[in-house]
């Protein structure tokens, strides 16, 4: 199937505490993480899909490079950033953070992102996806982030994600589409030009979604420094944005196997590979040109129409 050979390549790449600790700005990787309490969502919207099966550890949040990152979260939630009626084109996008599947950057590469979606005029619904556990204090995090684990032998480098699978993640994404369907009417949006844009693990996830659950159909996929392997396509696979700096110690010399996947398969993708940017930028205010991807962005969606108001 096309889900487990993008899967696999993808998970292969790199194990999840590795993503977790290079979702970060270049230059900053000395910032310390320091606790903090979770922030009010009153528009956090829980998804259903029940606590995560055998996790103990609640969820906790820290702060670190000047933003919120979630950690241990055993239910998924979706949180509502909805355009001025004015301005709203009909279209949405749910956001996926990334953050190895051992945290989330809620902040970065979840609400600021919607945030700027809404000022286009585009519904944004940021996913706070279901992580696998990790250890219930801060310090013992931290000291695992700085000392990623290695592979079993003869195993995968990706031990967490590959052992246990995307299912959690894959169910929570299912019910986020179902849910923007299923109040489109309430939200002003066209249930045909729902997109999913995500970062790092948030765009593995992105990816796989549009793979292995049919139903959601995305309208249009965003890939922020996700892998970069050769996938197979879809024959009716949407537009295809992805955006990767060549500086990513993870994905930046790892090839456009993604991106030649959708060429040859006569696919619309548009492609973006900055000189400099490291891992995790998003939406950290930078002086290299990676900091432009979002304008970029905006500008593809509205060379598709995304960005045009509809009835």
């Amino acid at each position: 199937m096309a889900v487990k050979a993008f899967a696999a390549r993808a998970l292969v790449v790199v194990a999840p505490l590795a993503l977790a600790a290079l979702a970060v700005p270049a230059g900053a990787q000395g910032d310390a993480m320091t606790p903090m309490a979770a922030p009010a969502q009153p528009t956090a919207i829980k998804l259903g899909t029940g606590p995560l099966p055998g996790a103990a550890v609640p969820e906790s949040w820290h702060s670190q490079y000047g933003s919120a990152f979630a950690r241990n979260v055993t239910e998924a939630t979706l949180t509502p950033f909805l355009p001025d009626p004015a301005k709203a084109t009909g279209a949405a996008v749910i956001v996926a953070p990334g953050g190895g599947f051992v945290t989330l950057s809620m902040e970065n590469e979840g609400w600021d992102v919607a945030k700027a979606l809404a000022k286009e005029g585009v519904a944004a619904f940021v996913l706070k996806y279901r992580l696998n556990q990790s250890p219930a204090s801060l310090d013992a995090y931290a000291d695992s982030m700085r000392h990623p684990r290695t592979p079993p032998p003869g195993g995968s480098p990706a031990a967490g994600p590959a052992a246990a699978g995307l299912k959690p993640q894959l169910d929570d994404a299912r019910a986020a589409f179902a849910l923007v369907r299923a109040r489109a009417g309430q939200w002003g949006i066209d249930p045909d030009r729902i997109g999913m844009v995500g970062f790092s693990a948030g765009a593995m996830l992105t990816m796989t979604t549009e793979y292995a659950v049919p139903e959601a159909k995305p309208a249009f996929l965003g890939d922020i420094y996700g892998p970069m392997g050769a996938v197979e396509v879809p024959k009716d696979a949407p537009p295809l944005f992805v955006a990767v700096a060549a500086d990513d110690p993870l994905f930046g010399s790892s090839g456009f196997g993604i991106v030649e996947s959708w060429h040859k398969a006569h696919r619309p993708v548009e492609f973006h590979y900055y000189e400099q940017g490291g891992h995790g930028f998003g939406m950290y205010l930078k002086t290299t040109t990676s900091t432009g991807w979002f304008a970029a962005f905006s500008s593809w969606l509205r060379m598709h129409g995304y960005l045009n108001r509809k009835p």
